[in-house]
């Protein structure tokens, strides 16, 4: 299951980022926001997402998105066994090593900073790409407690 939640800054792209994920047929969970609300605080969207995803770490995934992304990802990664990693721009390549050394479980976007085609690239390449293992997973285990 891929899980997704904005605030109000993240709200568009997490619409068209549901609707383009769902074109791919992909299984996606909208956790919120529902309707645009300059006033809602990022927390209460995003730390849901990241407790639906620690619930199946094997499985579940998540995208977050807020203004930069930085807010989300540091709510998200108080939960353990998540791994939030930030992209705003930039080469896929940050994306995909996020997954392949990280084993990173959910994608934070920085919506402010990104066009609808980006985030959507940026979050296939997320869903796409597997962790390599091996050397990494020792890595992460140093991490996770």
């Amino acid at each position: 299951m891929i899980y997704l939640g904005a605030d109000h800054a993240g709200f568009g792209l997490k619409e068209e980022i549901k609707k383009y994920l769902k074109e791919q047929r992909k299984e996606v969970e909208d956790l919120g926001v529902f309707e645009l609300n300059a006033d809602d605080d990022y927390p209460d969207f995003i730390a849901p997402v990241a407790k639906k995803v620690a619930e199946n770490l094997e499985q579940n995934k998540g995208i977050v998105l807020g203004g930069s992304g930085q807010g989300e990802a540091i709510v998200a990664n108080k939960v353990k066994g998540i791994r939030a990693a930030v992209y705003y721009g930039g080469p896929l390549e940050i994306v995909e090593l996020s997954r392949q050394h990280n084993n990173a479980n959910i994608l934070s976007l920085g919506a402010r900073f990104l066009t609808a085609d980006q985030a959507k690239e940026a979050a296939l390449a997320f869903l796409e790409t597997a962790f390599d293992g091996g050397r990494h997973k020792r890595r992460i285990e140093k991490i996770d407690p």
